[in-house]
């Protein structure tokens, strides 16, 4: 059986280096697409959010130390797009989203909405965690108010 060449050796080795150098640290997310599962909200949408690339922030300390986070409604009716950066400290994200439409009032589908101030904090390992929705004013004139929904993803 014929040895394998210096070249071969040096090249497999500098591969896996690279693969080495390149992965995430065991506390953070892998870029790439997951589903939102959010059961106790009130809201036909399923979310997908597509975790891209390093943010483009100045001054971050490392590459991994927030993800460039682009959230797609599933359908897109009286739902936006979010395109917005979660930043990774201690083993956890947060991720904040201003939603034009975040709490439903009345008719799930064709009822009025209100905008909510919604965080994301989540863990980097599990990919569980909480989104707490901050409102001024609640439905059919209730005053404002803060909810707090629990949520995992799930890498598609």
């Amino acid at each position: 059986m014929k040895s394998p060449s210096l070249t071969t050796v040096t090249a497999a080795a500098l591969g896996v280096a690279v693969a080495v150098a390149l992965a995430p640290p065991a506390s953070a997310m892998y870029y790439g697409n997951y589903v939102l599962n959010m059961p106790d909200r009130r809201d036909f949408h399923t979310w997908i959010w597509s975790a891209l690339a390093p943010c483009q922030t100045q001054g971050a300390p490392d590459r991994y130390s927030c993800i460039s986070v682009v959230t797609t409604p599933q359908p897109v009716a009286k739902a936006a797009y979010s395109h917005v950066e979660a930043n990774l400290s201690d083993g956890r994200y947060t991720m904040i989203v201003d939603d034009p439409f975040g709490l439903r009032c009345g008719d799930i589908y064709y009822g009025p909405t209100i905008p909510t101030h919604d965080v994301y904090t989540w863990d980097a390992n599990t990919l569980a965690g909480d989104m707490v929705s901050t409102f001024d004013a609640g439905c059919d004139g209730a005053p404002g108010g803060t909810l707090t929904y629990p949520f995992t993803l799930i890498r598609m």
